[in-house]
C-alpha cells in the first residue's frame, strides 16, 4: 500500500474510534436520564385559581387542615376495645339471697369497700351465728382448760382430764378459725341488727355495668356478674394480626388507634403482648395493646383499626387520598392560600395506604388542602 492510502486508512480508524466513543457517551447519558426520577415541574402562574367569595365552585369543595402523623409500617389491622382486666372487677355474690336495695348505679365512682347492694341472705345470718357460737365455745373451753391446770397443781384432778381439756380447747380454736374465715369470705364483720348482708366493692373505679334489680334472687354460681367495676381510662385493644405481618409488630412498639365514632382522630397506644399460638382457622395471632384514654371516648366492645408505627421515624403530613390529583408522572394537591385563592402544588409521597398518603415535599402540617372537589379545580385550571 502506498503512503497516501495508509494515511487515509489511519484517518478512517481514528474517526471510527471517536464516533464509537461519542455513541457510548450518549447512550450512558440516556440511561442515566431514564433512571433519574422526574424533577418537580416548575410552578407557573396558571397553577393558582382565584374565586369570588360567593363563587358557586366553592360550594362543591371540602377543605381541611393537614395534620402531621407517624408513618405507618403496615396497613390498619382489625381490632376491638376491651376492658383492662388488670384494673377491672366482675362482682358476683358469694352467697345466695334476695336483693333488698341497690346502693350504686352505673357511672358512679366507688372506692374499695363501698356498698353495692343489700341482700336478705339466711345463709349469711347462719354464718354469723356459727361464728358467734364458735367464739363462745372457744371461751368456754379456754376457761375449762385453765381450771383444769389449776386443779392439777393441787392434785385435785387427774392428768388425763387436763389433757382432754387441752384437746377440747384445740378443737374449739379450729372451729372458731373456720367460722371467722367463712365470714371473711362473705365480706362480713359482725351480726347486724337486721342480719342483712352487704355486698361491697372489691376495688375502686367506675361502675360500667349493673345486671341486678331490687327483688332479684342472686346465687354465687350465676353466669353474669352483678356489677362490673373498672378504670375507664385504661383499656385494652385486642388485635387480630395476620401471619404475613408478624414481622411488622414488636412488643413495646407504638400504635395508632382509630374508631368510626371519631373520624380523623387517633389515639396513641403500645403493644403489650404478642400471642405465641397461631389460630389454625383464622390464621391470626392475638395481639394485646394498651391505651390510656383520659377523655374516656373509647368504650369496650368498640371496633377499631390499629396501625403499627415506627418509634424512630418523624411525623409527616398526612393527606387524604381524595385530595390527590394525578397528572402524568406528577401528583398534585390544591392548597388554600387564602379564602377563594387555591394553588395547585406538586407533592412527593413517601408512602400510601388505602385512605391516606404521607408527603415528604410540597405541603406542610397546618396548611389547608382541598379534600373533595380537587378534580373540579383541576378541570377549571386546565380550561384557562
Amino acid at each position: 500500500m502506498n503512503p497516501p492510502n495508509k494515511k487515509f486508512a489511519l484517518t478512517l480508524c481514528v474517526l471510527a474510534l471517536l464516533g464509537g466513543g461519542y455513541w457510548d457517551l450518549q447512550k450512558s447519558h440516556a440511561v442515566a436520564a431514564e433512571n433519574k426520577a422526574p424533577p418537580a415541574p416548575p410552578a407557573q402562574a396558571t397553577d393558582t385559581l382565584h374565586f369570588a367569595a360567593n363563587a358557586p365552585q366553592l360550594t362543591f369543595l371540602q377543605i381541611q387542615a393537614v395534620e402531621a402523623r407517624p408513618v405507618p409500617l403496615a396497613e390498619a389491622l382489625n381490632a376491638r376495645i376491651a376492658y383492662d382486666d388488670n384494673r377491672t372487677a366482675r362482682v358476683f355474690s358469694p352467697i345466695a339471697g334476695r336483693v333488698l336495695a341497690i346502693r350504686s348505679e352505673v357511672g358512679k365512682t366507688v372506692k374499695a369497700g363501698d356498698p353495692l347492694l343489700v341482700l336478705d341472705a339466711p345463709d349469711y345470718a347462719a354464718a354469723v351465728a356459727d361464728s358467734a357460737k364458735a367464739d363462745a365455745d372457744l371461751l368456754h373451753k379456754k376457761n375449762a382448760y385453765e381450771r383444769a391446770k389449776q386443779l392439777l397443781a393441787i392434785q385435785g384432778i387427774a392428768r388425763k382430764d387436763v389433757e382432754a381439756a387441752a384437746a377440747d380447747l384445740k378443737q374449739a380454736e379450729a372451729e372458731a378459725q373456720r367460722a371467722a374465715a367463712r365470714l371473711r369470705n362473705l365480706h362480713g364483720s359482725a351480726l347486724t341488727a337486721d342480719g342483712h348482708f352487704v355486698l361491697r366493692a372489691p376495688l375502686g373505679g367506675v361502675i360500667s355495668q349493673r345486671q341486678v334489680n331490687a327483688g332479684s334472687e342472686v346465687r354465687p354460681d350465676a353466669t353474669d356478674p352483678l356489677f362490673v367495676i373498672t378504670d375507664p381510662k385504661h383499656l385494652w385493644v385486642l388485635v387480630d394480626l395476620p401471619e404475613r405481618q408478624l414481622d411488622k409488630v414488636k412488643v413495646g412498639q407504638p400504635v395508632s388507634i382509630e374508631v368510626d365514632a371519631y373520624p380523623g382522630e387517633s389515639f396513641a397506644g403500645k403493644v403489650d403482648i404478642i400471642g405465641d399460638a397461631l389460630d389454625p382457622v383464622t390464621r391470626r395471632f392475638q395481639v394485646r395493646c394498651s391505651v390510656i384514654d383520659n377523655q374516656q371516648k373509647l368504650k369496650p366492645e368498640m371496633y377499631a383499626r390499629v396501625t403499627p408505627i415506627s418509634s424512630q421515624q418523624s411525623d409527616l403530613p398526612r393527606i387524604p387520598n381524595t385530595a390527590l390529583v394525578t397528572q402524568g408522572l406528577y401528583t398534585y394537591v390544591f392548597v388554600e392560600l387564602s379564602p377563594g385563592v387555591l394553588q395547585r402544588r406538586h407533592v412527593t409521597l413517601a408512602t400510601q395506604d388505602s385512605d391516606y398518603s404521607y408527603a415528604t415535599e410540597g405541603v406542610h402540617a397546618g396548611e389547608r388542602v382541598v379534600t373533595h372537589g380537587a378534580l373540579l379545580l383541576n378541570s377549571e385550571l386546565s380550561g384557562q
